[in-house]
């Protein structure tokens, strides 16, 4: 019996696993949707979104495929997993995920592949998008200047290819590796941290989607979760998930505040909400070893 059991949820309410069934709409991830769709429905050509570690941009990356219907778009997702990654490898897999099933092993062939399957989407009435994740991986100049060449694929007054960039911050510095490229980003949008009261709100719906009909959180919970989450949707999630089993390791009946602080001093989190208090930047590879160790738990 583990704290799904316990707390009589239909699943686990917090998971960091992706799974739409969880997406979780604030003000910010709508604004952002908003933003990238106008962007590829006007056929913009080049769209960006920037967000710290675990503010919910793989997410929001899913949940805009998944929004963009089979008789209108023409949609793939790839995600960069590694920085090895050459201009061939890009092109060949952006050819495949738009439907070229043998892409030739020539860039330039490959290329005029591309364009006439291009052409035969935008006859069909329907937009080519390409969703690329974790952009900032892509730091080379070879590799922005591939995507550059692949925004210039358009016939008079229409491109035929929109691209939307999904990475952390540091994306803003390789765009820069190709000025041109930089110079062609129609929409951008960073996405922040949750508000106190959206992360309320961020609890309450994953925790309705999980079958839970009365909270186990005590309502003393919700401020201290957001104060040592700062608002970041996979925080939240591991320090909600950490308290609920300790509260089942320990049967009690409700998550308590000293819980939450005992769990988020486990995770290591205190040192986090203390540089946020002092107002000093956050080292981001400490962060990083931070949600790794989360992830590894």
């Amino acid at each position: 019996m583990g704290y799904t059991d316990y707390f009589q949820f239909e699943r686990e309410p917090f998971s960091n696993a992706p799974n739409d069934k969880f997406y979780f709409e604030s003000e910010l991830h709508k604004q952002a949707l908003l933003r990238l769709m106008y962007s590829v429905d006007s056929n913009k050509g080049l769209a960006v979104l920037v967000g710290g570690i675990g503010t919910g941009k793989t997410t929001l990356a899913r949940h805009m495929l998944d929004s963009l219907p089979v008789d209108k778009y023409e949609s793939s997702l790839l995600v960069m997993i590694h920085s090895g990654i050459t201009p061939d490898w890009i092109l060949s897999r952006i050819c495949m995920q738009l439907g070229i099933k043998d892409p030739d092993p020539s860039p330039l062939k490959m290329l005029k592949q591309l364009y006439e399957r291009l052409l035969q989407i935008e006859k069909e009435g329907r937009k080519a998008v390409v969703l690329i994740d974790e952009a900032q991986m892509l730091h080379s100049k070879e590799l922005m200047e591939e995507f550059r060449g692949l925004l210039n694929l358009e016939i008079p007054d229409k491109k035929l290819l929109n691209i939307v960039f999904f990475g952390l911050p540091e994306l803003d510095s390789v765009l820069q590796l190709d000025a041109p490229l930089a110079q062609r980003v129609a929409v951008k949008y960073t996405l922040k941290p949750l508000s106190a009261d959206a992360t309320g709100s961020y609890v309450q719906h994953r925790l309705k989607i999980a079958g839970c009909q009365n909270s186990p959180f005590a309502p003393a919970t919700q401020p201290l979760i957001h104060k040592f989450s700062g608002g970041v949707p996979r925080l939240i999630n591991a320090i909600c998930d950490n308290a609920l089993f300790e509260t089942y390791l320990r049967r009690d009946p409700q998550v308590t505040e000293q819980i939450i602080r005992n769990v988020v001093e486990d995770l290591g989190l205190l040192k986090l909400q203390k540089a946020r208090k002092k107002e000093e930047p956050i080292d981001h590879d400490e962060i990083e070893m931070i949600f790794d160790e989360l992830e590894g738990k």
